[in-house]
């Protein structure tokens, strides 16, 4: 799961190689045979050419989003918009100071090509090739990084999330644990079958069950019934076997008695005789459970003599041997891993959602138990990984709470973003030229 700084990074990124490899010509794609001023913010001016370069990817963002999309001079005027937003953000980061230096720029530049699976060189190859150049791929990357880091300064600090919030989200957490694992009380009244019983004998205590639980379903006193016929440990307590996890109780009383309304009563057949449940409580669990996963990875960490595309064809090669039985993932991690997980076997033990970095995580979650994961590119470096198992586990309310935050600070991050961007926006000289075309 991307988490939001993370996805505004991806959409940047991605932009900045859209625009590189769109960038055919300066002359004005409307076919007039020259480009002309639509924009102008803080002295910075914005091209028609530039926004019919920016005009598909927002048609792609728009798709990607399920959204209806607009018509074309719709959609050359939200490109505009969003142009001129941009532009008012780059200049506010060049005011307060922000710089990006060319090692940063290199490193995005080589993610990129890593990503496509080619080389650096063959990436600027493959630019030139389009109508670009290097010069304008790695400053629509300069700008993107600028934008990523000026939103990391000043959007996470404007979200507020208050402990009333916090705990609307505790309480959907729980009420939505109902279906998966809740917390049940089942009445329990045995008719019990001895091994020794012959058919008669156990047609007679079947007819004595069923004509129990119509008297049960009639109405009859259900504490006064286990007391006086049920066979059962429960039966001084009324035949209440206590509140707890319904994963706590016999998956035969569990199944039979999923459907009922709190209050029902049913009858189920065990090795032991015959069983009367009535479903006393159901309710959310105060329990709350997170899938965990169990991963493994092997770790090389690009630089010197290894570059990434070198580490992921190296990892791509032991995912092969690995998977046709000629070596073992665990010895080529303590082989070969640089990561402190190395000594055992790249094993990083039980974890749950949100501990590792976006990219690993993804990759990771999408894996069933027993599969690798092609090569993944972080900022750590280029990842072999692979899920051992999975399991359903509790957290405390304290982690749940944790959680509970995060969710809401992710729901919050774009609307934030959204209206920190157009506060700067407010702030810039913005002058309309002629329409875009």
């Amino acid at each position: 799961m991307f988490d939001s700084k993370t996805r505004f990074f991806l959409l940047w990124a991605s932009m900045a190689c859209a625009l590189s490899a769109s960038a055919q010509t300066t002359a004005s794609p409307s076919g007039s045979g020259r480009d002309f001023i639509v924009a102008v913010v803080d002295s910075v001016p914005i091209t028609n050419h530039d926004v019919h370069l920016r005009a598909p990817q927002l048609r792609e963002q728009l798709k990607q989003q399920g959204r209806v999309l607009p018509g074309d001079e719709a959609l050359l005027r939200n490109a505009l918009e969003r142009l001129i937003v941009e532009r008012a953000l780059l200049q506010h980061a060049k005011e307060t100071g922000i710089v990006i230096d060319e090692d940063a720029v290199t490193q995005a530049e080589q993610r990129m090509a890593a990503q496509s699976q080619i080389t650096l060189d063959a990436l600027h190859r493959k630019v030139a090739s389009e109508g670009s150049s290097v010069e304008r791929l790695r400053q629509n990357l300069r700008d993107q990084l600028t934008l990523q880091r000026l939103t990391e300064r000043n959007v996470p600090g404007r979200i507020k999330i208050s402990d009333v919030e916090i705990d609307q989200a505790v309480r959907e957490r729980q009420s939505a644990s109902v279906g998966v694992n809740p917390d049940i009380e089942l009445g329990h009244i045995l008719i019990a079958v001895s091994e020794k019983a012959g058919p008669v004998d156990i047609a007679a205590l079947q007819t004595k069950a069923e004509t129990l639980l119509a008297s049960l379903k009639r109405g009859d006193d259900f504490a006064r019934a286990a007391k006086d016929f049920s066979d059962s440990a429960e039966r001084d307590k009324g035949g209440l076997m206590g509140l707890r996890a319904a994963n706590r109780y016999p998956t035969l009383f569990v199944d039979a008695t999923k459907n009922l309304a709190v209050g029902g009563v049913t009858l189920v057949r065990s090795g032991a005789g015959f069983h009367l449940l009535k479903l006393v409580t159901k309710r959310a669990s105060s329990v709350v459970t997170v899938t965990q996963t169990h991963p493994r990875h092997i770790l090389l960490r690009p630089g010197g003599q290894l570059s990434q595309t070198t580490a992921r064809a190296q990892l791509a090669e032991y995912k092969r041997q690995i998977e046709t039985g000629k070596v073992d993932f665990a010895k080529l991690a303590r082989e070969h891993s640089q990561d402190a997980s190395a000594p055992e076997g790249g094993d990083l033990g039980w974890v749950s959602p949100g501990m590792f970095v976006p990219e690993f995580e993804e990759a990771m979650t999408k894996l069933q138990p027993g599969q690798i994961a092609d090569p993944v590119i972080s900022r750590f470096g280029v990842h072999l990984i692979q899920v051992l198992e999975r399991r359903e586990a509790p957290i405390s309310e304290r982690e749940l709470r944790d959680l509970s935050r995060t969710g809401l600070r992710d729901k919050k991050y774009e609307e934030t973003y959204q209206l920190w961007a157009q506060e700067v926006r407010g702030r810039a000289y913005v002058e309309y030229r002629d329409a875009p075309q």
